[in-house]
């Protein structure tokens, strides 16, 4: 293994981010999602033959177009823009100015360095600065973001900075706890070992509102 190969392993094995923004190219999208299943099925077909598995046997012939579809239209489908959430606000007629918290959004999302899932549950709170969203779109923000490979610090920070650009208010704040079985599955093997990463914008910086925000979500983590 090289020196470079060698860096990128451990980085992976220590769950390290490079980047703040989904690792996407710019020709991401020019193939269509059928092309991408078909592309897909043939590397599934490929690893699983590697491995030595028999494709002829009917429990298994179908897992590679299973796979692929899976990968594009499912697990992965927060890849693709044109399935982002629409970022449509009401205004805030019964001028509630305190704080909003959905709480216990769940998550599935796929760590990007082993493609394992990453199961949890997120907490999203916004303080209205005139503008208000429908409840269910907190949920589907954090279903889009978390439907590509991904790390947690990248993810909670994405559901921030898009309901604050959806909002138009800095005062925004995510806290994710989630288990990892890159983790608990393989390597450390630890089964009760779970990740807390949290995002605090605006008002949520101050020491007070924060820690309303995590008395609401019952969370003894300190920030």
């Amino acid at each position: 293994m090289s020196q470079i190969e060698e860096i990128h392993d451990e980085l992976g094995e220590n769950h390290v981010a490079t980047s703040a923004e989904t690792p996407v190219r710019q020709d991401a999208f020019n193939l269509s999602d059928d092309e991408k299943i078909a592309l897909i099925k043939k590397d599934v077909e490929s690893i699983l033959h590697t491995l030595g598995m028999d494709l002829t046997d009917d429990s298994i012939k179908g897992t590679p177009n299973r796979v692929a579809k899976m990968f594009v239209k499912e697990i992965f489908g927060g890849l693709n823009p044109s399935k982002k959430p629409g970022s449509s606000t009401f205004e805030n007629k019964y001028k509630y100015g305190e704080m909003l918290v959905e709480k216990n959004i769940t998550v599935y999302s796929t760590c990007e360095h082993h493609l394992l899932p990453i199961v949890g549950r997120a907490h999203v709170a916004y303080i209205s600065n005139g503008s208000v969203i429908g409840l269910s779109k907190m949920n589907r923000i954090v279903d889009y973001y978390a439907k590509r490979p991904q790390v947690q610090e990248r993810l909670t920070m994405q559901i921030v900075q898009e309901m604050q650009r959806v909002l138009g208010t800095d005062d925004v704040a995510c806290v994710i706890d989630a288990k990892h079985l890159c983790v608990n599955s393989r390597g450390i093997r630890d089964i009760e070992s779970s990740t807390v990463t949290s995002e605090f914008g605006g008002k949520f910086k101050e020491e007070s509102v924060r820690r309303e925000f995590l008395d609401y979500i019952q969370l003894d983590t300190q920030f």
